[in-house]
């Protein structure tokens, strides 16, 4: 008979963060074996009773709902997973917080820095376990990034470059608003490619780079009227189709920061490289399982870039998997989360990002538009703790 205390699921939201997670929990009790916590799927809840049915058999959940506010109040839910648009994530975690649930929310979030602040102040009133699925910073690859900044094999970093570039905006035909093209709403998302795709990139960077002081952008929306998916009817694009930034970060560095819905064979290429006084990193989601890596003091005639397999036991993670020169995708970035998540409650420490943490990226996604839409310099206000 198992000893392990349970965690009780409820999922909220059945969309691709819904899998993502899902299979986070399914896998963590075959590879960390040692956590003294184990998830149970509860139930899943859509605003589909067909969708939330299949997906409840698919993945294992004992139940499945069409209210969030029913999965809340249930007494045999410990944690509230959030999967759903931007624009609900601020009233579903209030909702849980107040009821005394943990959370675990996807990211950006939330719409804007005003609701990303109410639910830091809920969370933090009610005392409950939190954490936002930031799940780049948990490939073995990224985690050993960080390790090698903050070893001081870089020295002095002077500057830090990111893009998230992707194509599937481009053509005009494409709806806005709906189930599956939610991301395209301004009133459902709170921006574009700001709160998807370059929160990723500003979160990972503080998280290695520290906190980002000001920023200085410029955005575009290409298509300026689209078809409501919901409504029929053509309406205002409120979104940033592309985002470019520049920024100083508080050690001194210079960020440059690119993203996209426009860049034609770019499906997700996410990349990073930081540039220091003794050598350099860069890291490429397409080849998620390589670090790349220059060292200055090498030999003149050996010196160059090093390609790092991110997979011996001794980096970030591999030991729960296979053996050394085999690799694992962007699905085990999502285990990984899991997994810390659950050691966190046997520590007692906070599992990062917490809501707190995801409120300095907010600052700074905010800070973003600001900047673009005045044209001048924002400062962000961050107060960066490196967690």
């Amino acid at each position: 008979m198992s000893t392990k205390k349970e965690i009780r699921i409820g999922l909220i939201g059945t969309g691709l963060m819904g899998r993502t997670h899902s299979n986070g929990y399914n896998r963590i009790q075959n590879f960390f074996p040692e956590l003294e916590y184990t998830p149970v799927l509860k139930v899943a809840c859509s605003r589909n009773a067909e969708k939330a049915k299949a997906f409840a058999e698919q993945w294992g959940y004992e139940s499945f709902e069409t209210d969030w506010k029913k999965v809340i109040a249930r007494d045999d839910i410990d944690a509230i997973d959030i999967c759903t648009a931007n624009d609900t994530h601020a009233e579903i975690a209030i909702a849980a917080a107040a009821a005394g649930k943990m959370i675990l929310c996807e990211k950006p979030l939330a719409r804007t820095l005003a609701e990303a602040q109410t639910m830091v102040d809920a969370v933090e009133k009610a005392g409950v376990k939190n954490t936002v699925w930031y799940n780049y910073r948990r490939v073995p690859a990224v985690t050993l990034a960080k390790q090698i900044v903050d070893s001081g094999k870089l020295g002095r970093i002077f500057h830090y470059r990111a893009n998230f570039l992707q194509d599937w905006t481009i053509s005009p035909d494409v709806p806005q608003g709906g189930a599956a093209t939610w991301r395209l709403d301004v009133d459902a998302a709170g921006s574009g490619v700001t709160g998807d795709l370059l929160a990723h990139c500003i979160d990972t960077a503080m998280w290695i780079n520290g906190g980002i002081k000001d920023v200085s952008a410029v955005t575009e929306t290409f298509i300026k009227e689209r078809v409501h998916a919901e409504s029929g009817q053509v309406q205002k694009v409120g979104i940033d189709d592309a985002a470019i930034f520049h920024c100083h970060f508080d050690n001194g560095s210079l960020g440059l920061f690119e993203s996209t819905r426009y860049a034609r064979g770019h499906k997700a290429l996410y990349t990073f490289e930081i540039n220091g006084e003794h050598a350099s990193i860069r890291w490429d989601l397409h080849d998620l399982n390589r670090l790349e890596y220059f060292d200055h003091s090498d030999e003149s005639i050996v010196r160059g870039w090093r390609s790092i397999l991110v997979t011996d036991g001794d980096q970030p993670y591999m030991k729960k998997w296979w053996i050394p020169g085999t690799s694992i995708g962007y699905e085990h970035s999502f285990i990984h989360q899991v997994a810390d998540f659950f050691e966190s409650l046997q520590t007692g420490k906070d599992c990062a990002p917490t809501f707190r943490d995801a409120l300095e990226t907010q600052k700074v996604c905010e800070a973003v538009i600001e900047s673009a839409n005045s044209r001048s310099w924002k400062d962000t206000g961050v107060e960066w703790t490196g967690s």
